[in-house]
């Protein structure tokens, strides 16, 4: 017999500002609790120097974190010239210093280079894995593995201030992209070292800044065990489907859809993945269209117990 799951049935998006110093998982971890929900999870780090929005996933959403963690992001970054550290930004120790002879002219001619489509070699102490181990893991331990450099895309890069040995960026950029070896990389370019100072993620995907929502808001709420205020603040799961296109099925395609099973398709679609809905409006979950031209289900809404 499976084990009966602790918490609440918590479906839905959490946007959240997330502190500096704290790591994601924390804060992941804490909203859980703060929510009390069976099931969570974020859809791509923030280093803990690094605040901003961080989308939290609870429930059934998290069928669909994937589509976030692909996103393209936003992110407004200082960074320090003249300073090399072990991990890229502030956190780390120092291990290089040079002078800094840099004109706003030499700056903005470097960083218009890492416009575009470019490769990036992931930092040591990024969270990604080797054999199964996050490689900051590896890194504190002073191991060093070899990384493959990955294909990413800067799609803006504005320097908004200047002043030496400091300098401020705005940043958008697709998703793998990490901003420390950015500002790392243009530090090398620039021939004195850089490293990041302050990092601040501005909005993932669709969602915009201003639906970002702070911690100490959900605290409150949680406080007072106004679970209501707080389920209200979650975004529907099909948020982070925003763009795809969507068919609405009858009450009986519904029904087999929700089991698996493929049906036919109720209209036309050009589309790799298409939103499916029930006639009462209720998101079901996407699907693919099949060599048979059918809608075969790909990621599907769980029916909530009774």
């Amino acid at each position: 017999m499976a084990r009966r799951r602790k918490g609440r049935v918590v479906n839905g998006i959490l946007l959240i500002n997330k502190p500096t110093g704290h790591s994601s998982n924390h804060v992941l971890q804490k909203l859980r609790r703060m929510y009390n929900a069976q099931k969570a999870g974020h859809t791509g780090s923030l280093d803990p120097l690094a605040s901003g929005m961080l989308p939290i996933c609870f429930g059934e959403a998290t069928k669909f974190s994937q589509f976030l963690l692909d996103a393209n992001k936003a992110y407004r970054v200082t960074a320090r010239l003249g300073e090399k550290t072990t991990t890229a930004d502030a956190e780390g120790e120092v291990i290089e210093r040079r002078e800094v002879n840099v004109t706003p002219e030499q700056l903005a001619q470097v960083v218009a280079e890492f416009r575009g489509n470019t490769l990036q070699t992931p930092s040591m102490f990024s969270a990604l894995k080797h054999q199964g181990q996050p490689l900051y893991k590896l890194a504190r331990q002073g191991i060093e593995v070899e990384r493959k450099a990955r294909p990413i895309e800067v799609f803006e890069a504005t320097i908004e201030s200047f002043s030496a040995p400091e300098f401020s960026m705005y940043v958008v950029c697709s998703k793998g992209t990490y901003i420390r070896n950015l500002i790392e990389d243009i530090g090398e370019k620039l021939g004195c070292g850089a490293h990041v100072t302050v990092l601040h993620r501005e909005w993932v995907g669709h969602f915009p800044a201003a639906q970002m929502l702070p911690m100490e808001h959900l605290q409150q709420l949680r406080d007072a065990e106004d679970f209501a205020a707080m389920d209200a603040l979650l975004l529907p799961v099909d948020a982070a489907l925003e763009g795809y296109p969507q068919v609405t099925l009858d009450d009986d395609a519904a029904f087999y859809f929700s089991q698996g099973q493929a049906i036919s398709m109720p209209t036309p679609a050009d589309s790799d993945l298409i939103k499916v809905y029930h006639p009462s409006g209720e998101f079901l979950g996407i699907a693919t269209v099949n060599d048979d031209l059918q809608l075969q289900p790909k990621r599907v809404i769980a029916a909530t117990p009774s």
